[in-house]
């Protein structure tokens, strides 16, 4: 039903419900979840005017009718009452596009962030630091992959557009690269860049995701910021290795 659609701010009427602080019920066509505050989602079909809860919660069912601008709701198990709710529409408009917009640029980040990672480690073979790279590549996958499923979450998927931006300025970087003999520098460098702006992106994600009441997205940034801070710091702890590798590059030995 249209009428469901779009998220809602759940709240304790009556009854053996918990408090639902910070509950909400996300709700689009036929399918929906109610997703909680740094916990679980819990998908639901919308049949009618009852969320019929899906396998292993098949016998929960939330009954719910017109009252005024939103909705009241029995909660029923096995199909009896065990209390009442009420919900009230979160208003998006244009911080759900913001929101959307931002997981987007994400996605597309993460995919520079990958061709950087290959750059350097094509630039050394020290096993500690190669080891610590292919870590955090494979991190990287699965932070893209993240950003996909919260697109998806939201009915959208990653633009074309902005990963041709990010695809182009990796590319445009490469005849710089094959002209300049030393590389594991300058890649130390734009990776350490690129982790600092993965982190100011993931910051603001973060709050406006707060701010559009998807918990979901607002706790991944928080799990992918503890990784990238980690990396950047791995970064910054070895720049007397990368300025050696540089300088070997050169055949330049310091001792």
């Amino acid at each position: 039903m249209d009428e469901l659609d779009g998220v809602w701010d759940v709240r304790r009427l009556s009854g053996a419900l918990p408090p639902l602080a910070g509950v909400r019920k996300r709700i689009a066509g036929t399918r929906g979840a109610t997703v909680i505050a740094g916990g679980p989602r819990l998908p639901f079909d919308v049949v009618g005017w009852a969320l019929r809860y899906r396998p292993p919660l098949g016998w929960l069912v939330d009954e719910i009718q017109p009252a005024g601008a939103g909705f009241q709701g029995r909660a029923t198990a096995f199909g009896r009452t065990y209390g009442h709710f009420e919900l009230r529409r979160i208003e998006m408009g244009d911080v759900h596009v913001q929101l959307v917009k931002h997981i987007d640029e994400a996605h597309a980040l993460e995919q520079t962030v990958l061709r950087l990672l290959d750059g350097l480690l094509q630039t050394t073979d020290d096993p500690e630091v190669v080891d610590r790279l292919e870590h955090h590549k494979t991190e990287t996958q699965q932070h893209a992959a993240t950003m996909r499923r919260r697109l998806a979450a939201h009915d959208s998927q990653p633009s074309l557009t902005r990963q041709a931006v990010g695809i182009v300025g990796a590319l445009a970087k490469l005849p710089l690269d094959l002209v300049r003999g030393e590389k594991a520098g300058h890649n130390a460098r734009d990776a350490y860049v690129t982790e600092h702006l993965e982190i100011a992106s993931y910051e603001l994600l973060r709050r406006v995701a707060e701010r559009a009441g998807d918990e979901e997205t607002a706790q991944a940034c928080a799990e992918i910021l503890e990784q990238e801070r980690a990396m950047a710091q791995f970064i910054d702890d070895n720049w007397d290795r990368f300025a050696a590798f540089s300088l070997a590059e050169e055949g330049i030995s310091t001792g």
